[in-house]
């Protein structure tokens, strides 16, 4: 008699252990993809240099940041290629060209993924976020850099004498990611 309850016990916890092996094999996949996206981005992509100076070290829920203002995410507005004015919220790709201090500047602003650039070039992807009639304002994904706990404010005390130089690998499927943070080498200061 007591057989069969038993019976459908035991198939209700074996049910209840698989959903509970594959919402853990689910979240298992779910970090590794996560992990193996970041390292082909590093891996793929090309490594551009882009000048910075912080400010705002602190996210009370994330630890220590640094949030970083590029000096291409402010453009005169005569970088702009498009055919139609300029809107907020539109994707676009910025032509970045190396210096000879060492990091990258911008020197177009495409709606749309140019066809072809120099073999030192680099079309890095961003999203208007504001027009005005001199300039336009973009981001690019790239503004928070998590430092250990504490790193912050001296990351900050540093940038407050010299400019960061951001590295950042551009992957050729449009993404981008942070590989390193440094403070300027005196050759690569502003003039």
């Amino acid at each position: 008699m007591k057989l069969v309850p038993t019976l459908f016990l035991s198939e209700a916890a074996d049910k209840r252990r698989r959903w509970v092996a594959l919402a853990v094999a689910a979240q298992v996949l779910f970090i590794l993809l996560v992990a193996g996206a970041g390292s082909a981005i590093s891996s793929y992509g090309r490594a551009v240099v882009l000048r910075t100076s912080p400010v705002d070290p602190r996210d009370l829920l994330y630890g220590d940041y640094v949030t970083l203002n590029y000096d291409i995410s402010q453009l005169p507005r005569p970088l702009w290629r498009g055919s139609e004015a300029p809107r907020r919220h539109r994707p676009v790709y910025v032509e970045l060209r190396p210096t000879p201090a060492g990091y990258y500047e911008a020197v177009a602003v495409y709606p749309a993924e140019p066809a072809s650039l120099p073999a030192d070039h680099v079309a890095l992807r961003g999203w208007i976020v504001n027009v005005w009639r001199q300039g336009l304002q973009l981001r690019y994904g790239l503004e928070r850099y998590y430092v250990p706990e504490g790193e912050g404010r001296k990351l900050e005390r540093r940038a407050g004498r010299q400019p960061l130089l951001v590295h950042v690998s551009v992957a050729p499927w449009d993404q981008s990611r942070i590989t390193r943070v440094e403070t300027t080498p005196k050759q690569a200061e502003r003039p």
